[in-house]
């Protein structure tokens, strides 16, 4: 059984022995689960884009795409992406919405 979080060669669990190094690995813990739940909901977003650009609705791509906007920059302030990755999905996904009015 593999566990998250440090682990050894053979999957085992690291379980620090200091007082602050355990404190620190309760936090990361608490962290990746709180960051992972804000990447789901950046990635519904996007999703919620592509989708709209597929079935070929503008009106519906638009509207996505200045619902996502909005959330792919607060994931930034939020450590959950870097600057240049939120930059590179809301560059592609103007683009697609762009190229339904052409």
């Amino acid at each position: 059984m593999r566990v998250s979080g440090s682990a050894d060669v053979h999957g085992i669990k690291a379980v620090a022995n200091i007082k602050s190094a355990r404190k620190r690995a309760r936090q990361a813990e608490k962290t990746r689960l709180h960051k992972m739940g804000l990447r789901s909901k950046m990635r519904t977003h996007i999703k919620d884009v592509i989708k709209a650009v597929e079935k070929g609705d503008k009106k519906a791509a638009v509207a996505a795409y200045s619902a996502a906007v909005p959330v792919i920059d607060s994931m930034i302030n939020k450590g959950v992406v870097n600057k240049n990755k939120a930059a590179r999905h809301k560059s592609r996904l103007n683009k697609m919405v762009k190229a339904l009015a052409a």
